[in-house]
């Protein structure tokens, strides 16, 4: 047997019939039929086909198995019956697994036969002797290795429970046990059977049966027995009642089937499909899977309708088989192949499979892989689907099924008419708000979605569908943005406001209802806050402003403004109310500087102690630029100092942060001497612990205090400047005697100055005294005043009497000083005289130098060679000590050493001249011990130990 690939795929491809609706010229037919090339060199014909998981099995006429796999197919598996024709009959039909594991194989006689994916043979089922299987019922596990508890069909109307599982062991049966679980009244054969589990409970399943005139539907829990194998489905069908949807009696060659989609694909949901085909025609409806009751079948047949033969175009006999697409119903009518839409029985596929002189076996599907096939006693085809759900969301759209029509829906188009076309359909019903967010999403006319609201009174909706508008607009759309956005604030204002009447008209009337619209308000409040949060860069700032402030919505404009960032406005706002504690807790959020210097003002007047109090934390503040705010508010203050709060900042500045700056001083000075109150002490503390010029202009607080009349403050800054006598001659014509004298103290290192300082204040004190005795002894308190600089100050009638004791006392300090200045005379007489005797006995005085006696720097004997002594008994070779005195001598010195040595060594000066230079030379290097000397005290920083000495010679 081989196989011949000349056939290909695409040697079939039907055409469009002109009764089939176009979806458009750009697209593929949903359906194409496709013959496959798997024709061999067989003596007898197929007799049944299916296919799963990808593999086909072929039953021929003399009682032979194909299997072939599709991904290779040249692959091929060739299994015969262990029995002849003769004896068990030719088959009949096959039943394969969606696993493709598990195969049954029911013949003429009555006899069946089980074959393993895995097997080489296929083995006979004793127990189902005699047993006509029409249909069977694989377990929702899908196992591999058995078949586990598989519902098989007959065709006297039994229902039976099998479990096989295929055994090597010797007179050991494959199947593990058979048992009848059910049995349909009328005897009719059961031409479906389906089992399915029900998600919530592992134990809770769904049994479909069917017969040519009925569909039975069952739910309930199955039982189970550990680890035994029995059977688990007698008792569910003992206790559970079916919901069950009856047609007429079957005729003579009508033909009936089960058929269940394939397994979903996530682009589809979960449920599956069934369709069964009875005389009356196709029955079909959505496998529901809730709840999970025994009404469930009730829920099913009502969303179920039937497709009779009428609507297929040119039908040609009855209907034979019948398959599931995900979206369409496969019929086999006579030999030709229809698809018709489940969702509203349209046809959307026809075409003829064979001539007449074939026959066809009928439709199979690959659940697993969602594959069709068509065969035929001598050919196979596979029906190909492109894109059968294009047209979904059209069809569930025309079921007003439009969330599904939404999600089936792919291009941009296709979901703008959903939306639509939802939208339409909503507001025909007068669910206006639940249109709005539908047209949101819509490219409806604008202007005409606006009307139908306002024509309606829905303003409502209105704003739902503006908010769905605005959030569809792409950034780039700015005017339109603004546009909606700012009429959304309108519709907003007109919301609240009606809200707002609509409370207080039911509070004063007593009427129910209130708290339901205060809750509405909150809600309404909660939706434009957000919506002020999301779109506030959508929003023209002074048209926002504008149509809030219109409408009198006090918090709404303060809560738009602070979203923005625009405190300025939320300040000036409550300013201009007086609000001042709204304003400061608006302040003290701030962190720009602008804002403070801004209203710091108008706050100080309003709020002064709690306007410093927020001053006084912020630490990124010029107080230079708040000093406008402190002048304007000690200009209309009347406050004493202590509780002024210009006067706390201004000083919190400059003793606390260390403010330097000189405006900042100045204006404190200012406030201090603008003052109404004279009392100078505060002021003057000031003045006495700051530093003129340096932190305060001494000029500007000199003109202050002279213009306020602040006399010690005055004096205080003048003596700061120096200037001592201006501050003595306006302290004294203030008739200040004490002050002008404390000032005249003042200047202790200048005598002749404070003298004369204190001169003036004699004058002043002996003019206004009454007695000569009182000015006399107030003058006592300078030293340098004597009682002759005082009698010119004296009247001219003074007589001498009245200060004769003050003359006596001067006549006898001025004997006590000749005495003194004539023994310091003398001293210094005996001083000189002493001095001369001393020069004199410089010529007769020697020093002796002991035998043996060593230079103090070489070491070497002294009488070697020249050398001085000193009175010191220090004594040095005359080479040594030159070369002492020049490692320290200055430039100067060491060249004139050197001229000198020249002069003397070279003979360049003779007689006295030599003498001198000798004598000067000697001068310069013997003027004095260089280890007793100065010379000793530069040469503290050396080493005791040099780089030419022994250094062991000092080791410890």
């Amino acid at each position: 047997m081989t196989f011949d690939p000349s056939y290909g795929l695409g040697g079939f491809v039907a055409s469009t019939p002109a009764n089939i609706p176009d979806f458009g010229a750009d697209l593929e037919p949903i359906f194409n039929l496709e013959r496959v090339g798997l024709e061999f060199q067989i003596a007898s014909n197929f007799v049944a086909v299916q296919v799963a998981n990808n593999v086909i099995i072929l039953a021929l006429a003399s009682n032979r198995l194909l299997r072939i796999d599709l991904h290779n197919p040249q692959d091929v598996d060739d299994v015969d019956l262990p029995k002849k024709a003769n004896e068990v009959g030719t088959i009949r039909n096959i039943f394969l697994d969606p696993t493709a594991s598990h195969l049954l194989i029911t013949t003429t006689h009555g006899e069946n036969f089980y074959l393993h994916s895995r097997a080489t043979k296929a083995r006979h089922l004793n127990r189902l002797k005699g047993v006509v299987i029409e249909s069977v019922a694989w377990s929702p596990a899908q196992p591999t290795t058995s078949t586990r508890e598989i519902l098989l069909g007959t065709q006297d109307g039994t229902v039976y429970e099998c479990y096989i599982e295929a055994s090597e062991e010797f007179m050991r049966r494959d199947e593990r046990y058979m048992k009848q679980v059910l049995k349909v009244q009328d005897g009719q054969p059961i031409t479906g059977v389906y089992v399915d589990a029900l998600p919530g409970q592992m134990d809770l399943r769904r049994v479909v049966v069917t017969t040519p005139t009925k569909i039975m539907h069952f739910v309930g829990k199955i039982s189970r027995h550990g680890h035994d194998i029995a059977p688990i489905f007698t008792k569910f069908f003992e206790s559970e009642v079916a919901s069950i949807q009856e047609f007429k009696e079957p005729s003579s060659k009508s033909y009936s089937m089960l058929s269940i989609s394939p397994e979903p694909k996530d682009d589809y949901g979960g449920e599956r499909y069934y369709a069964w085909l009875s005389s009356t025609g196709v029955y079909h409806g959505s496998l529901f899977t809730a709840p999970a009751t025994s009404d469930l079948g009730t829920r099913v047949f009502a969303g179920s309708k039937l497709l009779t033969k009428s609507a297929l175009p040119n039908v040609k006999g009855e209907i034979t088989s019948i398959a599931l697409t995900h979206w369409h119903i496969l019929i086999l009518c006579g030999s030709t192949v229809y698809a018709v839409s489940k969702l509203d029985d349209s046809v959307v596929f026809q075409e003829d499979v064979s001539d007449d002189y074939t026959k066809i076996l009928g439709i199979c599907v690959d659940p697993k892989n969602s594959t069709y096939w068509v065969s035929t006693s001598e050919s196979i085809y596979e029906i190909l689907e492109t894109k059968e759900d294009r047209d979904v969301w059209r069809l569930k759209m025309a079921d007003k099924c439009f969330d599904e029509a939404y999600r089936y829906a792919e291009t941009p188009h296709q979901k703008d008419t959903v939306a639509v076309a939802q939208g339409d359909h909503l507001a025909a019903q007068g669910l206006y708000i639940e249109a709005a967010a539908v047209y949101g999403k819509s490219s409806k006319s604008f202007e005409e979605v606006c009307l139908t609201f306002l024509d309606n009174n829905e303003p409502d909706a209105l704003r739902k569908y503006l908010l769905a508008k605005l959030a569809s607009l792409k950034k780039s759309q700015i005017m339109q943005r603004i546009m909606i956005a700012s009429w959304l604030i309108e519709v907003f204002m007109s919301k609240l406001n009606t809200l707002d009447d609509t409370i207080s008209t039911k509070a004063e009337l007593n009427m129910g209802g209130e708290i339901q619209a205060k809750a509405q308000l909150a809600q309404v409040r909660a939706e434009y806050q957000e919506f002020i949060n999301k779109y506030k860069g959508d929003l023209d700032r002074d048209t926002t402003y504008e149509i809030v402030s219109s409408h009198g919505r006090r918090e709404e404009l303060l809560y738009y403004a602070t979203s923005i960032n625009d405190y300025s406005y939320v300040l000036a706002y409550w300013i201009q109310r007086e609000k001042w504690i709204e304003a400061l807790d608006v302040l003290k959020r701030q962190l720009d500087p602008e804002m403070f210097y801004k209203y710091s003002s108008v706050l100080m007047t309003g709020a002064p102690m709690d306007t410093v109090n927020i001053l006084m934390r912020q630490s990124n503040l010029n107080p230079r630029h708040l000093i406008p705010a402190m002048l304007n508010y000690n200009k209309d203050t009347m406050v004493p100092l202590s509780q002024n709060q210009a006067v706390r900042y201004l000083q919190y500045v400059i003793n606390q942060v260390g403010n330097n700056d000189a405006a900042v001083h100045n204006t404190l000075i200012s406030i201090y001497a603008s003052h109404l109150s004279k009392d100078e002490t505060a002021l003057l503390s000031y003045l006495e612990s700051h530093a003129a010029d340096s932190q305060y202009d001494a000029d500007f607080a000199l003109r202050l205090c002279i213009q306020h009349g602040h006399v010690q403050s005055c004096v205080h800054i003048y003596s700061s400047m120096g200037q001592y006598y201006q501050a003595v001659e306006l302290a004294l014509k203030h008739k200040n005697v004490e002050l002008a004298s404390i000032v005249a103290d003042r200047p202790e290192g200048d005598p002749v100055l404070r003298k004369k300082l204190w001169l003036a204040v004699a004058k002043e004190v002996i003019s206004q005294s009454e007695g000569i005795k009182t000015a006399i002894e107030f003058l006592k308190q300078c030293e340098l005043l004597k009682i002759e600089d005082l009698i010119p100050f004296f009247p001219d009638f003074v007589v001498i009497d009245d200060f004769k004791e003050e003359i006596c006392s001067a006549l006898e300090e001025y004997s006590r000083h000749i005495d003194m200045l004539k023994k310091e005379m003398d001293e210094s007489a005996q001083s000189a005289e002493n001095i001369r005797n001393d020069i004199l006995a410089l010529d007769t005085r020697y020093a002796i130098v002991e035998p043996g006696e060593r230079c103090y720097h070489c070491q070497y004997p002294l009488l070697s060679r020249q050398f001085f002594v000193f009175p010191c008994q220090h004594a040095f070779h005359s080479d040594c000590l030159t070369a002492q005195i020049l490692k320290q001598a200055g430039a100067g010195k060491k060249k004139r050493i050197h001229t000198l040595q020249n002069e003397i060594s070279k003979g360049g000066a003779t007689g006295k001249a030599r003498e001198r230079a000798v004598e000067e030379l000697d001068g310069l290097i013997a003027n004095a011990c260089i280890l007793c000397s100065e010379f000793a005290v530069k040469a503290i920083d050396q080493p005791f130990i040099g780089p030419e000495d022994d250094k062991d010679e000092w080791a410890l």
